[in-house]
């Protein structure tokens, strides 16, 4: 088990990359290409929204076929594709070929956590998850500010070269590992799509996983590609110090992955929704008070911490919506977490262009705050519940 989950650790690091690698050289694509900053920012739901409308298919064909098998392709289609966005000339080009690094990302990440949930009792598993978050977050971390650095010192463009370079050499070696792993014989047979996706949406807790990570994503993540934009309105223009700021919320994740195991014991499951939902919606308030850069920092670490105090909870929950369609499962949760992600930047830039981002952030702080209060009182599993 201990094997799985460090292989799938590894896989997830190197593919969460480029997650946020894209949004401190935001400016600097608009630039290059002579686009808006408000236009450039859309990449992230050109790679977003694809991830999440592709999940059906993607969680289906994992539990039809093999999840190690469907991980492997789908980062070597990324890898080509987010090399190629370093070549491109115009925008147009660059968001065709980050909807198809899209659609395929979604088959990693997701997958990864199905692995992980067929191999790791329920008792245990959400220690699991943080270990396989950590990797994530350290994958964030690294992105943003590595990103930035790389903006600062070489151009947009070498941030697409370096991560979809990590992304296929991380293949090359992962792939000997998926050979090593035992997975049930499946066969593809699309009569069992629609009885999967009706035994997941038949659990009540179903509404509160979904709709909560949907709530998570629009207004939290949908402020990120907007970083590098608002610190330059403060005389900030360097990407490396965008990158830092956002690099903060990764830093965040990785302390509650450390802490995870103890908050469980000692804090229990249902205050730390109701405590994640209520630090996110105060650092979205901090972000309106537009406070200089160091403080944002901090913020931001604040921000990651208490995301994943909800957000690991409800992905424990979303592992035993259906056991038997786990991968479904997982892929129905990326669905609405991305269809958020896809959908967040398009608010804020309505409100950026109409009524002003800091109203937008006040009223997402206050959707985040009554999200974890929500999830706290509603949500049950009796194997976990405090």
């Amino acid at each position: 088990m201990s094997r799985v989950l460090n292989l799938m650790a590894f896989v997830i690091f190197a593919t969460t990359l480029f997650m946020r690698s894209v949004d401190p050289v935001i400016p600097q694509i608009a630039q290059g290409l002579n686009v808006t900053p408000t236009t450039a920012a859309l990449l992230s739901t050109g790679f977003t929204l694809p991830y999440a409308l592709i999940q059906p298919v993607l969680g289906a064909l994992a539990d039809m076929f093999s999840k190690t098998r469907l991980i492997a392709l789908c980062m070597l289609i990324v890898g080509i594709t987010t090399i190629a966005c370093g070549l491109v000339t115009n925008f147009e080009t660059l968001m065709a070929l980050r909807i198809v690094a899209g659609i395929t990302a979604g088959g990693v990440f997701p997958i990864a956590l199905a692995v992980a949930g067929d191999r790791v009792p329920v008792q245990q598993r959400q220690v699991a998850i943080g270990r396989l978050l950590f990797a994530a977050m350290s994958g964030n971390l690294l992105g943003a500010s590595g990103a930035g650095v790389i903006g600062d010192l070489v151009g947009w463009r070498g941030v697409f070269f370096t991560t979809g370079a990590i992304d296929l050499i991380a293949l090359a070696v992962a792939v000997p590992g998926f050979r090593s792993i035992e997975e049930k014989p499946g066969r593809f047979d699309l009569s069992m799509l629609i009885p999967n996706y009706r035994a997941i949406f038949s659990n009540p807790m179903a509404k509160y996983c979904f709709g909560a990570v949907f709530i998570e994503a629009v207004f939290l993540f949908g402020v990120f590609p907007y970083m590098a934009v608002l610190l330059r309105t403060e005389g900030v223009v360097r990407s490396s110090i965008a990158g830092v700021v956002i690099s903060g919320f990764g830093i965040g994740g990785v302390i509650y992955t450390f802490m995870v195991a103890w908050l469980l014991a000692h804090v229990g499951e249902r205050r730390l929704m109701a405590a994640g939902g209520t630090a996110m919606g105060f650092c979205l308030v901090v972000i309106a008070l537009r406070l200089p850069w160091p403080t944002e920092f901090l913020n931001f670490m604040l921000l990651g911490f208490g995301f994943y105090l909800l957000h690991g909870c409800i992905q424990v929950y979303v592992t035993e919506l259906a056991p038997a369609a786990r991968g479904s499962a997982t892929a129905a949760h990326s669905l609405f977490f991305f269809l958020g992600q896809a959908v967040g930047p398009v608010v804020y830039g309505i409100g950026l262009a109409s009524v002003g981002i800091s109203t937008v952030l006040l009223i997402g702080a206050v959707m985040l705050a009554a999200t974890g209060w929500i999830c706290a009182v509603q949500m049950r599993r009796p194997a976990l519940a405090t």
